[in-house]
């Protein structure tokens, strides 16, 4: 195996010989890593983000950086936002895990997969339960991040290399999203908010200097050791402070709080609209295959779904549908019915007529088994909690012109209101107070003070 391996990465061995957990990095890839002054054995770390459905890799490039890579769409991730915390939640794990080279899977019935390394010690620490939460292929989850295969293939070539290269193991950084200041002060009245606040400090210091913050836990909490070279932890604790500043400016300033819920996960646009592209029944998007099926007990439909092959059945009916949709896949099964769906699905939109509950688009072959797809259609909603407020206009401040001034002349032949100050032949200043809107300039009030 080792021989193998050895003789795929230095390209004796042509791609499409290789097992699928020995094919190399793809050569574009391979490419974008040389650009970004990477070796393709460099380490790596993985950032995961279940609100914007994506997974980051990062590399280590020859100045001792990590630097983004890649970012991969995430195709199904299931629970809520928060941490995992019992086995059977569904929930995706949140927090900063290892994973060595035991961890990953060759033969995973899901293509290829490497466990996260969920519960670690700080899940252990608040009595987490659970095992077996993956990064894998097919697009269905209950607690895993699910890619597509080809997306984990890739994936599962770069954490392999990088630890043949001799990383003992790589940082897997899972966060509800990305911890930027605004998210943070609008999801402050999270009842997840502390722990959240503990994974932003960890995120913090990794963007500051780009280099794999160094994690332990301590009393039930995320703790931080200082980086050894006090250069590089002057930039995490500046940026620490910067951060903690703005997330204070932004709750004062009134923006509001949200809550969101999810049905059950969500997944990356990019995988929705590929289904929303896909051809209802009754549409005609080109191909040469005739489509006859009863809907929900109705009329019949007939159209073409960009195959070759009949399809032929009743959906939401007993009967079986067999066939080529998209010029692949066999389908094979009751639609809407208790019977197998093999690499298709039908979908059912919000709001579709209650008298054709199917179909709405059909999941293409190529993408898996989407884990129930009906909760896609609810997932991501925000809740406002607090509602934002305006920020209460500023006061009116003097606007100092100028600290003095040429020396006025003294006026004796008629009263001034300025005949009463010590103004001839001494500096003088102006003091404008002038209106705070740009868009309505004008002064206020106009006053002359003799210096003291």
């Amino acid at each position: 195996m080792a021989t193998l391996s050895a003789a795929l990465l230095a390209g004796v061995l042509p791609a499409a010989a290789a097992p699928k957990h020995l094919a190399p990095v793809p050569p574009a890839t391979v490419a974008l890593m040389a650009a970004r002054n990477m070796a393709p054995s460099a380490p790596v770390l993985l950032r995961a983000y279940k609100q914007e459905s994506e997974i980051e890799v990062w590399k280590r490039a020859a100045d001792g950086r990590f630097v983004h890579l890649k970012t991969f769409p995430i195709c199904r991730w299931s629970g809520q936002l928060g941490p995992k915390t019992r086995t059977g939640d569904r929930q995706a794990p949140e927090g900063f895990y290892s994973v060595a080279a035991r961890q990953l899977n060759p033969n995973s019935a899901y293509y290829l997969s490497f466990d996260v390394g969920y519960p670690n010690a700080y899940d252990r620490a608040h009595g987490g339960t659970g095992s077996a939460l993956m990064v894998h292929g097919t697009c269905s989850s209950a607690g895993c991040f699910a890619m597509t295969d080809r997306q984990v293939g890739e994936i599962y070539a770069l954490v392999r290399d990088a630890l043949a290269g001799g990383q003992a193991a790589f940082q897997f950084q899972a966060f509800p999203f990305r911890m930027t200041a605004r998210a943070l002060a609008r999801h402050r009245t999270d009842r997840h908010i502390a722990f959240w606040r503990q994974l932003k400090e960890g995120s913090d210091r990794f963007e500051a200097t780009g280099r794999e913050p160094l994690v332990g836990v301590e009393g039930g909490r995320y703790v931080f050791s200082p980086y050894p070279d006090p250069a590089v932890e002057a930039l995490a604790v500046a940026r620490r402070t910067e951060e903690e500043a703005r997330i204070q400016g932004l709750v004062e300033g009134g923006v509001e709080a949200v809550r969101t819920t999810y049905a059950d996960g969500g997944q990356h646009p990019s995988f929705t609209a590929m289904l929303k592209r896909v051809p209802a029944f009754g549409a005609a998007p080109g191909g040469a295959a005739a489509v006859t099926s009863t809907i929900g007990g109705a009329a019949a439909v007939t159209s073409t779904i960009g195959g070759a092959a009949a399809v032929t059945g009743t959906i939401g009916g007993a009967a079986a549908v067999t066939g080529t949709i998209g010029g692949a896949a066999v389908v094979t099964g009751a639609l809407g019915s208790a019977a197998a769906v093999t690499s298709a699905t039908a979908y059912a939109p919000t709001g579709a007529p209650a008298a054709s509950p199917f179909p709405a688009f059909i999941v293409p072959a190529g993408l898996g088994e989407v884990s129930r797809p009906e909760a896609l259609a609810m997932a991501g909603r925000e809740v406002v909690v607090i509602p934002a407020r305006r920020r209460p206009a500023p006061p009116i401040h003097p606007i100092q012109v100028a600290a003095a001034f040429v020396p006025l002349p003294l006026i004796e032949t008629e009263p001034s209101p300025f005949s009463r100050l010590r103004l001839a032949e001494e500096p003088s200043r102006l003091t404008l107070a002038a209106s705070p809107e740009p868009a309505r300039p004008r002064f206020l009030t106009a006053k002359f003070a003799a210096l003291p």
